[in-house]
């Protein structure tokens, strides 16, 4: 039956399978026929259109960086393929494959008996980023059923984070009641919440560093397309230093300005489309949340016991203004602190390109403030490249014994967006240990925040709104 499921996942691909579960949920909605069918085929649209500028963007920039590396002699072991590896060997384990069936169901148990508010099955090609995981921990253990309860260990809490964070990023990415749900980007929340403190007594919120302000105080050179362009030239001629009296570097300095102001402007038009999916679906959900609310005089969101999300895939809100120029602003950041980090061995390279994806819940969180953004991305993105060396050995041996492709002339890889994820990282170290104290203790943490986000879920969300409104010019008042 796993291997049918796996030929199956792979003729017909994602744009093809999530259209189709967007489509039966859409219906399970009562959204009408012509709009569920609708909402499918922008779905389909909207990952097609993101694959292909993502497909020709990531090579662009992996070459830009590699240049940027050669320039200053970086030399680590460990060097980031990208993440598409990773997902490939997640299909072709036995764990994996088991857990993308069995916890697609657990997804609608979970959901069903309410110990989640957020629908996890309308996402369920994120289910990978759970299955890699079990995947490295059933190559390093042998133990299938350990590597199966690790899987759907990170399917909990990632659930519970994507439910502390729900509110804040359906209210900025305007998307009424859905949240992202990915295992490799929601656990940004972590140091979104716990950082902000600090990000504020160094005074980051009053530095109103967000795209309206940019397009306030530059006009012109404040907007995406434009900051895209800057962004591309420094880029460029980072990746061309040694070169700059060549007419060539310049040559593509200048093509790749223009490349990511492409980029800057496109994806938001994407974004759009693939948007247009979820919204029927969302606005369905707020009906009947209003309805029940209305019911019971409840007339703040916030304070909705009852209220559920759809998870939506990430690429919703990638092409989001703060969203990527954080992202994109990160990259040559990132590539400098893998060279200056001591005892780092992680190269950062292919993806550098999901850093969008990567600061989502931050973003979200922070209300758009980029400075924060940045901020937050280089404390926890650093941790994370001591993680992804730590399991570099792992990694490549799971990946290779599993059917991907190693690049000739590299020993050992990883992939950034995978794998430099500190919270993850901790978690199996605990299950391949395989010590029932450090397991247990896991669990005891989960189920003590699952206890007190079941008990205090409004008070949460005011703290974070709160939170949010301290980054804006005039804050409201709750």
């Amino acid at each position: 039956m796993l291997s049918s499921v796996s030929q199956f996942f792979n003729a017909f691909g994602a744009t093809v399978v999530v259209p189709i579960m967007i489509f039966i949920i859409a219906l399970f909605l009562r959204v009408k026929l012509k709009t569920a069918a609708m909402s499918a085929l922008y779905a389909g649209v909207g990952l097609t259109g993101f694959s292909w500028i993502i497909g020709e963007f990531t090579p662009v920039v992996t070459k830009i960086i590699h240049q940027m590396v050669n320039n200053v002699g970086i030399k680590l072991p460990v060097v980031d393929i990208g993440w598409q590896a990773g997902s490939l060997a997640s299909f072709n384990s036995s764990v994996g494959l088991a857990f993308f069936v069995f916890g697609l169901i657990a997804e609608f148990i979970l959901f069903a008996v309410g110990v989640t508010k957020v629908f996890m099955p309308s996402n369920l090609w994120n289910n990978f980023g759970f299955m890699i995981w079990g995947t490295l921990a059933y190559y390093a253990t042998h133990n299938f059923w350990l590597a199966m309860g690790l899987s759907f260990f990170m399917l909990l809490y990632t659930l519970e984070l994507a439910e502390v964070q729900a509110d804040r990023w359906s209210s900025y990415y305007q998307i009424k009641n859905t949240t992202v749900c990915a295992a490799q980007n929601i656990v940004q929340t972590v140091p979104a919440i716990l950082l902000d403190p600090l990000w504020n007594i160094l005074g980051f919120n009053k530095v109103h560093l967000t795209p309206k302000t940019f397009q306030q105080k530059f006009g012109v050179f404040g907007q995406p397309t434009t900051l895209g362009a800057i962004l591309g030239l420094l880029i460029g001629i980072l990746g061309n230093l040694n070169r700059l009296a060549s007419y060539h570097a310049w040559g593509q300095i200048f093509q790749f300005a223009v490349q990511l102001a492409a980029v800057m402007t496109i994806f938001p038009l994407v974004t759009d489309v693939f948007a247009k999916a979820f919204k029927p679906l969302a606005n369905s959900i707020d009906q009947q949340r209003k309805t029940a609310a209305n019911t019971q005089h409840i007339t703040d969101p916030l304070n909705d016991r009852k209220r559920w999300f759809l998870a939506v895939d990430d690429s919703v809100g990638y092409g989001e203004s703060a969203t990527i120029i954080s992202g994109i602003i990160l990259i040559p950041i990132m590539v400098v602190i893998a060279f200056i980090l001591p005892g780092n061995r992680t190269l950062p390279v292919v993806d550098l390109i999901a850093l969008p994806f990567m600061v989502e819940s931050i973003v979200a969180i922070t209300n758009g403030n980029i400075l924060k953004v940045i901020a937050n991305g280089i404390v926890w993105f650093s941790i994370g490249l001591y993680c992804s060396s730590w399991l570099a050995s792992i990694y490549t041996g799971a990946i290779s014994h599993y059917g991907a492709a190693i690049p000739a002339g590299i020993i050992l890889v990883t992939s950034f967006n995978l794998m430099a994820r500190p919270l993850n990282a901790v978690v199996f170290a605990a299950f391949v240990s395989q010590d029932p104290l450090w397991i247990g203790l896991c669990i005891l943490v989960y189920l003590l925040l699952l206890f007190c986000l079941r008990r205090y879920r409004s008070q949460i969300w005011h703290y974070l709104k709160r939170m949010a409104d301290k980054n804006t010019i005039n804050p409201s008042k709750e």
